[in-house]
């Protein structure tokens, strides 16, 4: 990914997540006004269905206070007190609760037994448990009703007066839908109420105000009420649609013993803020795909301003790299990229400048150090001939008989000499002449294999051991024969010369991951760390007859086959030469 798509992906990220940061602590924001907004217009609903409640039960209860202090209910509680039959008083409540527009009335006699009921006159009789209420404030209550169903009702109970014994009337009026039929309630708003009247759930307990609720959907919350009989709270979905959801509440009515009789509902629809939201999420969207588009821009701004100069910039760095020192940038701008082109441009003049007094300085450096070298091999040969060429010249003088004697042995010394100044001119010759390997596939223990067997029986005569550890599997590479044989071969005379008293030699080859390892131990007296450093430097040497030239030689070799070569030697813990060549099947691979 180049600094271009960079830019783009950070301004998009940023741009897209600020608008995503700002649109959803919004939408919150307005969840949380909306639902502060719904929790104010529940409390006041709830609130107006209390007073709507109260008034109701007062309604119920002032009836039953003006029907107990009748002529004609303390009529019958005195007749009944002195002895008359309850019987005879059977259809009593009938036209009582007619009078006094009482949807449930029962006249109750002072041990509990019902006298007259107006919603059931078969209950004659039977206990009523309501009278513990007398004189209370009015209360739910649920009534069974002759037909095998039960409603609620808000119920009241007066003990007539001057009755002895106590006469009660309990009476009521029903809480159904047309309870809540003319309840006010805003737009968006609902109040169900759901008479607890079966042990399970059951949708069509519900009462309306408005349309039906699909009561099913308002389950949960009605079973957390009707369960916890504490205020229950949940977002209730109608359709698959959010629009259609309701912030529903419902909130449990009880009995005199606490149990559940009734659970008013209260549903405000989210469609406004559902409506609301999505509307951000739309502004949002817009602003995300402007923010997008103008991140694209800005980094093609940027890619004209920044990055395509330095794109421009790293090619030319690459170029310096690969040993083009003449590349320069174009300067486009005097602002800072541009004062880096310029900066670039200096660099590189001055480098080529300096590579070319650098390059000027090694040659005259080496040819000075070639001269010095050859000074140095050509002094010892040149000695002992000028030596010889003064023998023979006084010799002249001498008789013919000695003169033969010493011309003999000064014609054998010259040609040794000669032959010793040919050795010399053919080692630098060789080295200045190294040849390219001429490359094919081969087993690098092959290599190792011909040197074992060529010098063996020299090491053998100097008395040095050799061990050996060649791979049993085939170690494939790529190299030249005959230049590898001559690096060896090289190593291993130089071992042989670090053991003048005998020792131990040993040659190895074996696999190390994607190269051939070859190592080519002694047990000589070893070398500094002066020398470790400065050992494959040309004309560098440790030996009195030595050209210096031999181990740079193998590094050269080495190095044409892409290999490496390191030492690794301790003062009198010997030497071990350590070559890596690479496989050929590393190179398919690779």
């Amino acid at each position: 990914m180049n600094l271009r798509q960079k830019l783009l992906l950070m301004f998009s990220i940023t741009v897209v997540g600020l608008v995503v940061a700002v649109a959803w602590i919004v939408s919150v924001r307005v969840r949380h006004v909306f639902e502060g907004m719904d929790q104010q217009q529940t409390a006041a609903l709830v609130s107006q269905f209390q007073r709507e409640f109260s008034q109701r039960a007062n309604d119920a209860a002032s009836a039953l206070d003006r029907m107990a202090a009748s002529d004609a209910v303390k009529q019958i509680a005195f007749e009944i007190g002195n002895g008359g039959d309850a019987s005879s008083y059977l259809q009593s409540a009938l036209p009582l609760a007619q009078e006094y527009r009482l949807d449930y009335l029962e006249l109750v006699a002072h041990d509990g037994s019902i006298i007259s009921s107006f919603q059931w006159t078969a209950r004659f009789g039977y206990r009523e448990p309501a009278i513990t209420g007398a004189s209370r404030a009015a209360f739910l209550k649920q009534e069974d009703l002759p037909d095998g169903t039960s409603q609620i009702g808000i119920f009241a109970v007066r003990t007539v007066p001057g009755s002895d014994p106590p006469l009660y009337v309990v009476g009521g009026r029903q809480i159904d839908a047309d309870f809540l039929k003319d309840f006010p309630t805003p737009a968006g708003t609902q109040v169900f109420l759901y008479r607890n009247l079966t042990g399970s759930f059951d949708a069509r307990n519900f009462g309306a105000a408005a349309k039906d609720p699909g009561g099913v959907h308002f389950q949960s919350v009605v079973d957390e009420a009707r369960n916890t009989g504490k205020n229950a709270t949940g977002i209730v979905y109608l359709t698959k649609k959010r629009a259609d959801s309701v912030d529903a509440t419902a909130i449990p009515l009880k009995g005199l013993d606490g149990s559940v009789l009734a659970v008013l509902v209260v549903a405000n629809s989210r469609r406004g803020m559902v409506e609301v939201q999505g509307h951000i999420r739309d502004v949002a969207f817009g602003v995300a795909g402007l923010g997008i588009i103008f991140a694209v821009l800005v980094s093609l701004w940027i890619a004209v301003r920044v990055s395509r100069p330095i794109e421009e910039l790293a090619r030319a760095a690459g170029e310096v790299a690969a040993g083009d020192w003449e590349t320069r940038v174009e300067i486009h701008s005097r602002d800072e990229v541009g004062a880096l082109a310029r900066s670039f441009n200096n660099m590189t003049r001055q480098l080529s400048e300096q590579r070319d007094r650098l390059v000027q300085t090694e040659r005259v450096a080496a040819w000075r150090e070639l001269a010095r070298r050859l000074a140095h091999e050509l002094k010892n040969p040149l000695f002992p001939l000028q030596i010889t060429v003064e023998n023979m010249v006084r010799a002249r003088s001498l008789p013919a008989s000695e003169f033969d004697e010493v011309f003999i042995e000064s014609a054998a010394t010259l040609q040794m000499e000669i032959a010793n100044l040919k050795t010399i001119i053919g080692r630098f010759s060789d080295f200045s002449k190294m040849p390219k390997p001429q490359a094919i596939e081969m087993d690098a223990r092959e290599a190792v294999r011909r040197v074992v067997k060529l010098y063996g029986p020299a090491l053998e005569e100097k008395h040095i051991q050799l061990g050996t550890s060649i791979a049993s599997e085939p170690l494939p590479i790529l190299g030249d024969s005959e230049l590898l044989h001559r690096a060896l071969s090289n190593l291993v005379l130089n071992a042989m010369d670090a053991m003048p008293t005998g020792g131990t030699l040993t040659i190895s080859v074996a696999r190390a991951g994607v190269v051939a390892r070859i190592a080519i131990a002694d047990t000589g007296e070893g070398m500094t760390p002066e020398e470790r450093e400065r050992l494959f430097t040309p004309y560098y040497t440790t030996r009195q007859h030595g050209t210096g030239l031999g181990l740079a030689i193998v590094q050269s070799v080495i190095t044409d086959h892409n290999g490496t070569i390191a030492v690794e030697s301790a003062d009198g813990g010997g030497t071990r030469f350590l070559i890596g060549l690479p496989l050929i099947e590393a190179k398919v691979e690779a």
